[in-house]
């Protein structure tokens, strides 16, 4: 297998392979089909066989190069020669490239010499020219599009995309089971929704918080003092986009679900008028909920 159609061959039968198992392979737990360990199983079977078969075919080919006559091989080989001339890709490639066997003496400018120097009347290839040709329709239908007949520009373009984009929002909050925002939430109190609540808490907050709610870093929760608003809304609110800027705690929201926000809100609200070890100086207004 030492010829470069032999490798073209295998890579685009594998791509072939690859692009249908993205198509038919709908796993969940990978983004890529690729990182499916059954999908790679597969195209490495396929790469055996592949490699297999051309090297069959190689070895064939060998076998049948030493039993050809002398007289067979230079008429294969001229017959080879020939196919290879006239193939249509090689036919394409010099009409986009413009070459032609035409001798010299039609390519000189006579006029043109200097120091011996001849300049050559050699034009540009024609793949050249197409694409400046194309080049300018483009630049034509461009300005008529935008200039002439109206078409919108970058800043419209925007808020098309961006009108778009709320009016997706809108229609997933009337479908998503678990979503809530700052304007819906409301304060949990089941002991399913607090449990997950404080194992969230222990998670990601009491790092900053402690575990008892008395601050470090962050601010005492247990105290009626608040920074941001002490109610469900406010609390959920400064959980899901984060405190004060450059100096308040990162948006959560994009690690945590708005379920567990409302969870985590909810228990954080259970800390008020407990006790803690060591409490942290009041921070912020006093809020009387």
């Amino acid at each position: 297998m030492r010829k470069f159609e032999s490798y073209l061959r295998i890579i685009l039968i594998l791509s072939l392979a690859y692009t249908g198992a993205e198509f038919v392979v709908k796993d969940p737990n990978y983004k890529l089909a690729l990182f499916n360990p059954y999908v790679i199983g597969f195209l490495f079977f396929i790469l055996i066989i592949l490699v297999s078969f051309e090297v069959i075919i190689g070895v064939l080919q060998n076998i049948s190069d030493q039993l050809m006559t002398e007289e067979r091989r230079l008429a294969y080989e001229e017959k080879k020669r020939l196919r290879k001339e006239h193939r249509w890709s090689r036919k394409f490639m010099r009409y986009l490239t413009g070459k032609q066997d035409l001798p010299e003496a039609h390519l000189v400018i006579e006029d043109h010499n200097y120091d011996g120097i001849r300049e050559l009347n050699n034009p540009l290839p024609p793949w050249w020219l197409y694409l400046f040709y194309i080049t300018i329709i483009f630049g034509v239908v461009y300005v008529a599009y935008y200039d002439v007949f109206g078409g919108p520009d970058q800043e419209e373009n925007y808020q098309n995309e961006v009108a778009l984009a709320e009016a997706e929002i809108e229609e997933y909050k009337k479908v998503a089971v678990d979503f809530v925002d700052a304007a819906t939430v409301t304060q949990l109190t089941d002991e399913a929704s607090l449990t997950s609540g404080a194992q969230l808490f222990s998670t990601h907050c009491a790092v900053c918080h402690l575990s008892d709610g008395g601050g470090s870093i962050g601010p005492n929760l247990t105290d009626a003092y608040w920074i941001l608003g002490g109610d469900i809304k406010g609390v959920f609110q400064t959980i899901s986009s984060g405190g004060r800027p450059g100096k308040g705690m990162i948006a959560w929201n994009t690690s945590l679900r708005p379920s567990e926000i409302q969870q985590l809100s909810s228990f954080v609200l259970t800390l008020q008028d407990t006790t803690p070890e060591n409490p942290k100086a009041p921070e912020g207004d006093l809020i009387s909920n």
